[in-house]
């Protein structure tokens, strides 16, 4: 497993630009400021293009890709076109299914459950409808991670924008464990599943 992925703590940083159809995303090292991955939207096709400026955006398929900064793919999560629910496939870099993601029904908030490349349960991913906060919860009640845009081991200067938060992995992941890979791909995705 890249070495990155062990960390515990990252901050993920959205490109912002006007009219762009495509999601790119820098992960730092908070502490360092360091870019330690890279997260971009391979391959829109036209329509789906021309989808992601309407309504119907939460629709559109997408293809992400998480590379090392020079350039190495690492992980692909993708999903096909989505009239009701979600699921969301996550690969390693030989294209083998790591896990999924599969949305919840009627969850206020936002709600989906992560599985391994088996189907079984991993944990839920649970937001509140009120603010950007997302917790990693086992069934048992464990919390394996949370993403925020609040944290105050950064400078306010990081969060300009409401694109910008912090995902904190529980230290009780062990390190190599395939579910901080899942975790990671899931916040690349919340914004498309559950937050547009």
């Amino acid at each position: 497993m890249y070495h990155a992925f062990n960390k515990n703590l990252f901050f993920v940083k959205e490109h912002v630009k006007m009219f762009k159809a495509a999601n790119t995303f820098d992960i730092l090292d908070p502490d360092t400021k360091q870019l330690v991955l890279s997260c971009q939207e391979e391959n829109l096709g036209f329509f789906t293009k021309m989808f992601r400026f309407t309504d119907y955006k939460r629709m559109t398929p997408f293809n992400m890709e998480i590379r090392t900064p020079d350039g190495i793919r690492l992980l692909t999560i993708r999903r096909g076109v989505s009239f009701f629910l979600s699921t969301v496939e996550v690969l390693d870099e030989n294209n083998m299914l790591i896990g999924k993601f599969k949305q919840k029904f009627f969850s206020i908030g936002g709600k989906f459950e992560v599985l391994d490349a088996n189907e079984r349960s991993l944990c839920m991913l649970r937001g509140k409808w009120t603010s950007w906060e997302f917790k990693f919860v086992a069934n048992d009640g464990k919390e394996f991670a949370t993403v925020t845009k609040k944290w105050s081991g950064l400078g306010k200067e990081l969060f300009t924008s409401a694109d910008n938060y912090i995902l904190q992995i529980s230290s009780e992941v062990p390190a190599d464990n395939p579910l901080r890979l899942l975790i990671l791909a899931a916040v690349m995705c919340i914004d498309l599943v559950l937050k547009e």
